[in-house]
């Protein structure tokens, strides 16, 4: 008995209790808005990891489903395509029964869907900020749900990641209502790390800084307009905050991503894990 009065067995945790449960076999890992960018290298990275990725996106973003469904074919790995609209539960848990009926388990989701918008908040309609709620927040609050759900269900625990950002600790201009959601996404994973602990399941989410991706060439472009500047010098003057001396790239966040699935993080849960190369500091 701990000082918190919770019986322990031979001493292990929740996790390590959950984990010995668990079916020998490839173990099966959910990517949503894995058809380009960041998504697209954590869903190859798992793919070499050893997992058998289910690779999911929206129906309009096919061609790149199958494109990364092929990449980790080529190299090596195990992968299924779906389709899913993170914004419909439904949906969600349609995709999730498709990872089990592929892969006969869920071991890991990674909800890594999402959208951005750079624009000043006077010129935010309120469409658009309910368009990035239901997405970024929405859909994490499904995707996490129906992922438990799921572990729950079989006993064996699991991972549960999401996708905050630098944002999700210190907004950037014309970024708010995205900085809102990755706020909410942070404070979403550390109660969902609470309730689901005793079932074995960790709840934890990455929060990439800046990314060579077409989202941070849009906010160069829109800052750059507000500046007066160049294009790529908005990019640059921000960039100058990174005290590693560079932008990532997907990989870098899908190392990270790589460990919060593995048994190497078995006791880390409830955490935001910032992959900015020194930019932030908490």
């Amino acid at each position: 008995m701990s000082e918190h009065g919770i019986e322990k067995t031979d001493q292990e945790s929740y996790v390590e209790a959950a984990r010995a449960k668990a079916p020998a076999g490839q173990q099966v890992a959910i990517v949503t808005g894995s058809a380009r960018g960041i998504g697209e290298a954590i869903a190859k990275r798992l793919g070499r990891d050893g997992f058998h990725v289910i690779v999911g996106d929206l129906p309009a973003m096919q061609d790149g489903i199958d494109s990364t469904v092929a990449a980790i074919a080529e190299a090596g790995g195990t992968a299924t395509g779906a389709t899913v609209d993170v914004t419909d539960e439904d949906s969600v848990a349609g995709l999730v029964q498709a990872a089990v009926a592929a892969g006969g388990r869920l071991d890991v989701f990674v909800a890594n869907a999402g959208i951005a918008q750079v624009e000043s908040l006077l010129d935010y309609s309120a469409e658009d900020f309910q368009k990035i709620l239901a997405v970024n927040i929405t859909g994490v609050f499904n995707s996490y749900r129906q992922a438990a759900k799921q572990m729950v269900a079989q006993g064996f625990g699991g991972k549960i990641i999401g996708a905050a950002s630098i944002v999700a600790f210190r907004p950037f201009e014309m970024l708010a209502p995205y900085s809102a959601t990755k706020w909410a996404v942070r404070g979403l994973t550390q109660a969902a790390a609470m309730e689901w602990a005793t079932h074995g399941i960790t709840v934890n989410a990455y929060g990439p800084g800046i990314v060579g991706t077409a989202m941070w060439d849009l906010i160069d472009e829109k800052l750059a307009s507000k500046h007066g500047q160049q294009r790529g010098e908005a990019l640059a003057e921000n960039a100058k905050a990174i005290y590693l001396g560079r932008v990532s790239v997907g990989d870098d966040v899908a190392r990270m991503v790589s460990y919060l699935s593995g048994p190497d993080s078995d006791y880390v849960t409830g955490q935001t894990m910032l992959v900015d190369g020194g930019m932030q500091f908490s």
